[in-house]
């Protein structure tokens, strides 16, 4: 058995053999005979290249003659004008032609009537250095000389390369002047070579390094591109010439044999090609999946928010390390872990579990989140707020949920603190105010009680000596008794009005009218007018609607932008009028609103202090918190209003706050 192994093994390498050298065989022929193909192809091409040159050459000489012939008619003459109009409209390729003295000034011009004037747009100053130099060599070689191309834009966005002709002008040999005329490249591809060079080819003009000029021809292109170069030496200027010819590829298969071969020979190729492409792609595509999972894990890395997936059946499929150092535990610990998880307070399980039942079982949370609170590793409990949505897989199907969990527990610690350091600062102001009105409460409380005194007085002394019998002493100490009881009870007010204002409460927004607000205000802005001799005017109509409002806090609100009104008066003698005003505001969003307006007659605010009047902490009085005008503000949005400010005329200034209608 195994000689005859080895005589199929040494045939086999034989007929291998010799099949790989019929197929070097094959191959050589046939590439031989490709590359001789091309060769004359090229040949071809090549030899279009330098028959397109010579037509150039040759158009370029015909013209230069027209133009001796158009130097006879004279310079800068009507006759001029128009033999150039004449030879505008013969020689499309030519879209300006001038005529220039020895200075290089402009004497006079016609433009081509193919086409809106060229140099309308940009003017001809920024082509000048290349019409100086074609003319330089013009007039050391006596004959014409050519400009390098120019970019020319037009209005329309669009652009043209121009190239400049100038033939000196010769009177008794004597130099007078030089003509110009302006070449478009393009049209000199167009009208000059002969078109059956043009027959499924592209002819250009184009720079040294390979950058396209101008460009003319048929573009019906096919499998396989020849092009050839050829040079234009122009006096004062050479341009490369450049043929591109799409042509069928050449005939490669003399017999049928060949082709067979040949046609196997590709098919093993393309094979080859087809299994080396699909091993490309799936490099590319391994390195695209390693790339995105790299992306993916920095990603997650780098979160603060935990990222949980579970199972259909609650179990845990992925965390990632912000959601394992938030509750403490390994992903180890927590991957696989079903119902209940290791993070749920035992006093919560029932609940818990009774929740995830409903959400497996397909109900969608809400968008908003839910508010839970988790137990971490060491026992601590925290709050959570846990989003979830549907786990689709690859096929398009629900495999399970994915959670975002979010701790906040330190932004409901900062809410509490920031809720109770706002209800301390109302409380300070409050106590601030009522400090400052302490010294008007002694003066205006002496003038109620020693009325009352003085009553008190005068009834013991009605008493002394006399008889009760008497009917004009009881008449008397009756009167007196009244005086009393309304002194009394107008002392009780100012007090009962200082304790309502200042005393802490729960907040709770209440129905009532504007003339409520004003009239409870009133006793504590009367205290401070009477001291500094401000005279207070209300505008109130009856017939307002009630606001939704928080009255205590809305009667601060009137109480300090009075008292701020007040104190910005006391050095304005003949202008102190405070006026509280209450109208009817701009509807916004369907919602109605009413103004309530402070004006003052002061000083006024300056505009440097404008930008930092509700800032808090920030004060302008000596003795003051800086707490009065910001907590206004926050008071006044809280209600979904706004507190804003403006000069008043002719002086002063305007306060105004909006709350919304009842």
């Amino acid at each position: 058995m195994r000689p005859i192994t080895n005589r199929l093994l040494g045939r086999w390498s034989l007929w291998m053999s010799l099949l790989f050298l019929l197929v070097c065989m094959v191959g050589i022929l046939i590439w031989l005979a490709g590359r001789y193909e091309v060769s004359q192809v090229q040949t071809q091409v090549a030899q279009d290249a330098s028959d397109a040159v010579a037509d150039i050459r040759i158009g370029l000489t015909r013209n230069v003659q027209n133009l001796q012939a158009l130097q006879f008619t004279g310079p800068a003459s009507v006759a001029w004008e128009q033999e150039a109009g004449i030879l505008l409209r013969e020689h499309r390729e030519w879209l300006r032609l001038e005529w220039r003295d020895t200075r290089m000034q402009l004497q006079s011009e016609v433009d081509s009537p193919f086409r809106n004037p060229v140099f309308r747009h940009m003017g001809t100053s920024f082509q000048m250095p290349e019409v100086v130099q074609a003319c330089s060599v013009a007039q050391r070689q006596s004959g014409p000389g050519y400009s390098t191309s120019t970019y020319v834009p037009q209005a329309n966005g669009q652009g043209l390369e121009v190239m400049n002709l100038c033939l000196p002008v010769l009177n008794n040999g004597e130099l007078i002047g030089f003509t110009v005329a302006t070449y478009a490249l393009q049209e000199i591809l167009a009208n000059f070579i002969n078109t059956n060079l043009l027959r499924n080819q592209e002819i250009s003009f184009t720079e040294a390094d390979g950058t396209r000029l101008a460009m003319h021809g048929a573009v019906e292109r096919s499998e396989r591109t020849f092009s050839a170069k050829q040079l234009l030496t122009l006096p004062g200027n050479t341009m490369v010439l450049r043929l591109d010819s799409w042509r069928v590829p050449p005939n490669l298969f003399p017999n049928i044999l060949t082709a067979l071969v040949t046609l196997m020979a590709f098919a093993l190729a393309g094979v080859m090609g087809l299994l080396a492409r699909d091993m490309r792609r799936r490099q590319r595509v391994e390195v695209d999946l390693a790339e995105a999972l790299a992306f993916r894990k920095a990603m997650e890395d780098s979160l603060v928010t935990g990222l949980r997936a579970r199972d259909g059946q609650g179990r845990i499929t992925y965390v990632n390390p912000a959601f394992c150092e938030m509750l403490g535990f390994t992903a180890k610990e927590l991957l696989g872990h079903g119902i209940p998880a290791p993070y749920w307070p035992p006093e919560m399980v029932d609940e818990y579990g009774k929740r995830q039942a409903l959400r497996l079982a397909g109900n969608a949370p809400p968008r908003e989140g839910v508010e839970s609170v988790f137990m971490r590793k060491n026992g601590d409990r925290f709050a959570v707020l846990i989003f979830e949505a549907p786990l689709i897989n690859a096929k398009g199907q629900q495999a399970g949920w994915m959670s975002a969990v979010l701790d906040i527990s330190e932004q409901r610690r900062i809410e509490e603190l920031s809720r109770a350091s706002q209800e301390r600062l109302q409380a300070t102001a409050r106590l601030a105010t009522v400090g400052e009105m302490a010294s008007l409460l002694s003066h205006e409380l002496n003038q109620p009680l020693a009325a009352i005194a003085s009553y008190a007085t005068g009834s013991v002394n009605l008493l002394h000596g006399t008889t009760l019998a008497d009917p004009q002493l009881i008449s008397s100490l009756q009167e007196a008794m009244q005086r009393i009881g309304q002194q009394a009870e107008r002392a009780g007010k100012v007090i009962k009005s200082v304790h309502d204002f200042v005393r802490r409460r729960d907040q709770s927004r209440v129905d009532v009218s504007p003339r409520t607000l004003l009239d409870n205000v009133m006793p504590l802005v009367a205290l401070q007018a009477r001291k500094l001799g401000v005279r207070v005017e209300l505008r109130c109509a009856t017939d307002l609607p009630h606001v939704m409002c928080d009255r205590t806090m809305v009667e601060q609100v009137l109480l300090n932008l009075s008292r701020n009104a007040m104190q910005a008066m006391q050095d304005e003698s003949p202008h102190k009028l405070l006026t509280l005003w209450v109208r009817l505001g701009a509807p916004t969003n369907g919602q109605q609103w009413l103004e309530f307006v402070v004006s003052d007659q002061g000083h006024g605010i300056a505009e440097e202090l404008a930008e930092k009047l509700f800032t808090p902490f920030f004060t302008t009085k000596e003795e003051g918190m800086g707490l009065g005008l910001s907590l206004c503000r926050t008071v006044v949005e809280q209600h979904g209003g706004v507190l804003q400010h403006r000069p008043n005329q002719p002086r002063g200034t305007v306060f105004s706050f909006t709350l919304p209608q009842a």
